[in-house]
């Protein structure tokens, strides 16, 4: 029975399985799956949506049964700071002065559009942020300002910041003595290494501070942020108010803006020694080119960069002068004259060669190295050989035609004696003489259009003739062709004031009348500034000394000078001395003296026998001339070194102390003694500590003598030496109105912190940065080539400023080394850095002297291992 129910139900079941798919389909199973899960998870979210609104109003009847009732005023404030926000104002005062606040708020508008708006419109459009970081930027800006008027900035600029170069420059020199002592010949050929000189440079340094070395600030970008972090942050607590400073987020953000966004960058352009470099070049702008002093760079540079770099250049140069000097082969071709033309050329270089060789040559023997003459003279006579052959001898061709006497001489010459670079100067005078006349060469050829077109590459179409139109034939005055029975006659005209780079200075007219003896008149015109005049008479009286006593020039005025009543009588003055000058009973006495008046009258840029150093030390020193007359003397010759110097002074003195001042006399030998503490090491000091107290109030002496004695050694060198240059610098500055001195010092001082100035600098920066209002692009980092080339650039360019009078004083010798010193000084990138953290830090000390500044540096700088040794060393020399 249970076994025909069973069957019943699984046949009934299968039955209705069957219908089922019959009717619906074979996936019918699948949907009804789907449909029951729909009705399931449905069922879910209605519960869901049900106990969640249940649950919240459960909850808000429980909050009303617990808290009281929020107030209306509440409310209502809440509702009006939702409609409105209420506005910040920012006062735009910032400085005082109007004129150096309106730069600063563009530069406060530039950097914040530039630094933070770019990014914080991503995050928020509300303006609230950015007024109160501005708010907080001009609350730093006016403290700061406030307490820069209440400082004395003269004492900074005229004695710590010489003393921190100079100080520095003292180590530098420490290190490179270190480096230079090494015995071992491999070490010292390695003295110039980077590392090698930064290790010595750092012990010097820490052995001079002994607390303090910047050695891991300078060389570990890492930790010179974080030191430029924790220097910002004390400035940020100095000058922001304390609600602001205690605002971690405005703390930090202002913290990292500042040490990462100014500080690290300026520090990195102002310790790049190309942007040195470049700085020296424009500084000394205005000072022409020292071929001498460029030939002396070359010869005396050991690396091989700049070397190549100058020559890539020169041989770029050549090949375009190249590629415009066709003229001449083009003209001499055809003419049967190109190969007197190369002659020449070719004799050209090699007297320059042979001079070269010859002076290395002798500079060897004087410093005892061993080289042999006799393959110098050899290479010579090789080279003098090969001229002989490709132009002068039988087989050359084209020979160069000249007389066979003087190619015979030659050729013995060459045979017989050492070669010189002489050798060709006969035969080549003769083929410069045949250029120069031969009909078919110069002459025709200043007919050729070729002649124009060398002009025009010249630019000497463009120059108007020295003496116009006004001038008659056009003689030059210089020349032995003028008519000594001539009568000439000069006289000021007009009187005006010309600037020229910053400089404003008094021109005079001179309107010159020359009557020859055909009763003909020339008359020309030329341009005078009192400093031609002084120049000139300067030379004058120097050659014939006997006209001292007879021409007075008028004296130089230092202030005031462009006053229009003192430049009238200054016309008329100078007026009388061109008549007394030019008075015949002058001409008829002093027959010589006229090629220099001529000279001077002349049309033409005139061209100055010294140099400014020169005129200004003449016009100190006028009144003691008589006396110091044989001083001059005693250094006439330019010695080659220090010591050579000294000994020519010296061998003099005997000689000349008769006839010295008694006031320079008893300066010179009363001295006293320059160090005037005796427990003060000079090997382990400041510059500074070295001076005596009685320079202290001597601004030009003080910054003379610190600079002299380190740039160029001279203390280490000769103590005789600088005791006497400080003498003569006191003398002279007495005698030259000190007081004076100080006073235009001090106006200097003010003048570059007077509100003009800073309003200046501050419109530089901003034009430097926002060129345009737009933020300017960094440039892209010069190639090496053009950064050697400037390199040797800027040494050609200090090398060439320095004054002959002061190399007559303390020997060329010595004056070169102290001006390289100094330029390769600048020229490792960590020790610049090093000089720029020291200035920051003294200028500091100076901004907030009644704050610990020098106890933070040594707290900031002590964490160097170098530090830690050099203590350890000082603990255990004390034990012993």
């Amino acid at each position: 029975m249970m076994l025909t129910a069973s069957l019943s139900i699984w046949g009934w079941g299968g039955l209705g399985v069957v219908l089922f798919l019959i009717t619906f389909g074979p996936f019918a199973i699948f949907y009804l799956a789907f449909y029951i899960l729909c009705f399931i998870g449905g069922g879910f979210v209605v519960l869901l949506l049900f106990g969640k609104i249940n649950s919240e109003k459960h909850l808000e009847r429980c909050e009303h049964s617990y808290l009281p009732s929020t107030q209306a005023a509440i409310l209502k404030v809440l509702e009006e700071m939702k409609s409105e926000s209420k506005p910040i104002k920012i006062d735009r005062r910032l400085t005082g002065s109007s004129i150096i606040d309106e730069p600063l708020q563009q530069v406060i508008q530039f950097a914040l559009r530039d630094y933070i708006q770019y990014w914080y419109y991503t995050l928020s459009d509300d303006e609230t942020f950015l007024l109160e970081i501005r708010q907080t930027v001009q609350n730093a800006l006016v403290e700061f300002s406030t307490r820069s008027k209440e400082v004395d900035w003269q004492p900074y600029f005229t004695t710590r910041l010489v003393d921190d170069f100079a100080t520095h420059l003292r180590v530098f020199r420490k290190a490179q003595e270190r480096l230079n002592e090494r015995e071992d010949p491999k070490q010292r050929k390695d003295c110039d290494a980077p590392d090698e000189l930064l290790d010595s440079f750092f012990e010097a340094e820490v052995e001079m501070e002994r607390k303090i070395c910047r050695d891991v600030v300078c060389t570990s970008r890492k930790d010179e942020e974080g030191y430029l972090r924790d220097l910002c942050e004390v400035l940020l607590y100095l000058l922001l108010p304390p609600g602001d400073f205690h605002s971690k987020n405005m703390r930090y953000f202002l913290r990292e803006v500042l040490a990462r966004g100014v500080l690290l960058p300026l520090i990195n352009q102002l310790s790049d020694p190309d942007y040195i470099n470049q700085f020296i070049i424009w500084m000394i702008r205005d000072s022409s080119c020292n071929y001498e002093a460029f030939l002396n760079i070359l010869k005396l540079t050991d690396k091989v960069a700049e070397l190549e770099a100058v020559k890539d250049k020169v041989l770029e140069e050549l090949q375009y002068l190249r590629s415009l000097d066709t003229g001449g082969d083009d003209y001499m071709q055809p003419m049967g004259g190109q190969a007197i033309l190369f002659f020449w050329l070719t004799v050209e270089g090699y007297r320059v060669t042979a001079q070269q060789q010859l002076e290395v040559l002798q500079s060897s023997q004087r410093d005892g190295k061993k080289q042999s003459s006799q393959t110098t003279k050899g290479l010579l006579r090789a080279a003098a050989l090969g001229v002989y052959d490709q132009y002068l001898s039988e087989k050359a061709s084209p020979r160069v035609e000249v007389d066979e006497a003087s190619v015979t001489r030659l050729a013995q010459k060459l045979n017989k004696e050492d070669p010189t670079p002489e050798i060709f100067d006969e035969i080549q005078k003769k083929v410069y003489d045949m250029m120069l006349r031969d009909e078919r060469f110069y002459p025709s050829f200043k007919q050729h259009p070729l002649y124009v077109r060398m002009l025009a590459e010249l630019d000497m179409l463009k120059e108007p003739s020295y003496m116009g139109s006004d001038h008659g034939d056009g003689d030059d005055l210089s020349s032995g062709s003028v008519d000594e029975s001539a009568q000439l006659h000069a006289f000021i005209s007009d009187t005006g004031v010309c600037n020229e780079h910053g400089k404003t200075y008094a021109l005079y007219t001179l309107t010159v009348i020359r009557k020859n003896s055909d009763g003909s008149e020339d008359i020309w015109k030329t341009y005078r500034r009192y400093s031609d005049f002084h120049d000139f008479h300067m030379r004058i009286t120097e050659q014939f000394e006997s006209l001292g006593p007879i021409l007075k020039l008028p004296g130089k005025k230092t202030f005031n000078n462009m006053d229009r009543e003192f430049l009238e009588k200054r016309k008329k003055d100078l007026n009388s001395y061109l008549q007394l000058l030019l008075n015949p009973e002058m001409v008829k006495a002093c027959p010589m003296l006229m090629p220099h008046v001529y000279d001077f009258l002349e049309n033409k840029a005139y061209s100055k026998g010294k140099g400014d150093f020169a005129r200004k030390m003449d016009t100190f020193v006028n009144p003691l001339r008589s006396s110091m007359r044989n001083v001059s003397n005693a250094v006439k010759s330019l010695p080659d070194s220090l010591a050579e110097g000294v000994s020519k002074v010296s061998a003099d003195m005997g000689r000349m102390s008769e006839k010295l001042g008694q006031d320079i006399k008893q300066s010179i030998f009363k001295v006293p003694p320059l160090i005037a503490k005796s427990d003060i090491d000079p090997e382990h000091c400041r510059v500074s500590a070295q001076l005596d107290d009685n320079v202290d109030d001597n601004i030009p002496l003080r910054v003379m003598l610190l600079l002299m004695d380190e740039v160029f050694d001279l203390k280490e060198r000769n103590q005789w030496l600088r005791r006497n240059i400080k003498n003569l610098l006191q003398q002279l500055i007495k005698a030259t109105y000190g007081d004076t001195i100080n006073r235009k010092i001090v106006d200097h001082v003010d003048y570059m912190t007077s509100p003009e100035q800073v309003s200046d600098y501050v419109k530089r920066f901003r034009d430097s940065y926002w060129p345009n209002g737009i933020l300017a692009e960094t440039p892209p980092r010069r190639d090496k080539s053009l950064r050697m080339r400037t390199r040797v650039a800027a040494k050609t360019t200090l090398l060439g400023i320095m004054p002959d009078e002061l190399k007559h004083i303390i020997g060329a010798e010595t004056t070169r080394k102290g001006i390289l010193r100094v330029f390769d000084m600048f020229q490792h990138q960590p020790l610049n850095r090093r000089l720029a953290c020291v200035f920051l830090e003294g200028y500091l000390e100076t901004l907030f002297p009644q704050y610990k500044f020098p106890e933070l540096f040594v707290k900031l700088h002590s964490r160097s291992p170098r530090v830690l040794r050099y203590s350890q060393k000082l603990r255990s020399l004390q034990k012993r």
